[in-house]
């Protein structure tokens, strides 16, 4: 695989290489090393290219997103609605943090916020994006402030134990099934008039997986009173037969989670983590 030599210096682009050479040669199984540098690489290619369209088109190429988590199909539907006149994006969760991601030919010239509990780190490129940190149910942002908010596979961690991943705080060890709902409000009060909130979580049947959870029908229909939106368009994805592809809600209704901080035994298909996400565009 190409790596995007004005991404990375020569050094950074040898061990991208090598790790990528050992995931390759561990048959590609989820979380392996070399997982991650494929997972960016690849993304990074696609939300640059022609192939974007393939989202818009409502069914994806052969074998597409194999072995490989949620992600795959939330950042190509993300980039692939984001509008031209969105200039101030909130990144509320951190999940646009990564240098091949930032440099997206769709995200040139906008001015991007990034809002989490605590520091993830910093990819080294220039206009560099505003960190805060900070609760997304208390934002710090005036009313009407952006134009878009990203929040990809944020929601569901809100209320939860982040504690085991994202942040020292133990007052962010939690367990409160409804506790994204405020987050949803602020989300309402930041976005401008007509702005787009870009949504999406694990969906199926609902579990409690201690970290996060996993949204069901009436939860997902919460998420859209709570914000209150004029407009709402769902999508609907799903991970069978070695690839993502569009779904629809009913297909989706027995979806879960592989967690492999809690096991050491893969999916028969290597499923990565979701079986099915939903991905909400909610205009305000």
């Amino acid at each position: 695989m190409k790596i995007a030599k004005n991404t990375f210096t020569w050094i950074e682009q040898l061990v991208i290489k090598y790790r990528i050479w050992r995931y390759l040669m561990s048959q590609r199984k989820p979380w392996t090393p070399g997982y991650g540098e494929y997972k960016y690489n690849f993304l990074g290619e696609f939300i640059n290219s022609k192939e974007l369209s393939f989202f818009q088109k409502g069914s994806l190429p052969s074998k597409y997103g194999y072995r490989m988590d949620e992600r795959l199909v939330e950042y190509p539907w993300f980039f692939s609605r984001l509008k031209d006149h969105e200039n101030i994006i909130l990144d509320a969760g951190s999940v646009l943090n990564f240098k091949q991601i930032l440099l997206a030919d769709k995200l040139i010239n906008k001015n991007i916020y990034i809002s989490t509990l605590s520091y993830e780190g910093r990819p080294e490129i220039q206009p560099s994006p505003s960190y805060i940190y900070e609760d997304l149910r208390n934002m710090c942002f005036k009313e009407g402030f952006f134009d878009a908010i990203c929040s990809l596979s944020t929601l569901e961690h809100i209320g939860f134990d982040n504690t085991m991943i994202y942040t020292l705080d133990v007052s962010k060890k939690e367990n409160d099934k409804y506790a994204h709902l405020a987050a949803l409000k602020e989300f309402h009060r930041t976005l401008k008039k007509n702005g787009t909130l870009y949504l999406s979580m694990p969906f199926g049947k609902y579990k409690n997986h201690g970290w996060f959870q996993v949204f069901d029908s009436e939860m997902i229909n919460g998420v859209v009173d709570a914000f209150r939106a004029s407009k709402v368009i769902k999508t609907f994805f799903r991970y069978d037969n070695d690839q993502w592809n569009f779904s629809t809600e009913t297909n989706c209704q027995d979806g879960y989670c592989f967690d492999i901080h809690k096991s050491n035994k893969y999916e028969a298909d290597y499923l990565a983590f979701s079986r099915c996400v939903v991905c909400l565009e909610m205009i305000k």
